[in-house]
């Protein structure tokens, strides 16, 4: 399992946009594609609403994500988040190393 985590800063009062906006992306991607992801969050710092973070689970491995990336429609999204962010602050992908349940 991979997860998936980008930071994006918005532009001034563009937080209810953005966040439109990358619910709206989710609608072009292949059911195929969209049912490797396991969970996708969409967060908001509780003390700077312009600053937003984005992550998911992927359930495969680094390589069928780069490939899955490369050709399900991310360019779509990031095209149209990025009218409202004003910088991507960090954005990698982390293999899951344990899973802890309470």
């Amino acid at each position: 399992m991979i997860c998936t985590l980008t930071a994006r800063r918005v532009k001034p009062g563009a937080g209810d946009a953005y966040h439109q906006a990358f619910l709206d992306s989710q609608d072009d991607i292949p059911e195929e594609v969209a049912s490797r992801w396991k969970r996708v969050y969409v967060c908001r710092d509780v003390d700077d609403p312009d600053l937003y973070l984005t992550f998911g689970l992927f359930d495969g491995s680094v390589q069928e994500l780069r490939r899955i990336q490369g050709t399900s429609g991310r360019s779509t999204m990031l095209s149209t988040v990025e009218p409202h962010v004003a910088e991507v602050a960090f954005d990698g992908s982390f293999e899951v190393l344990e899973e802890l349940q309470r």
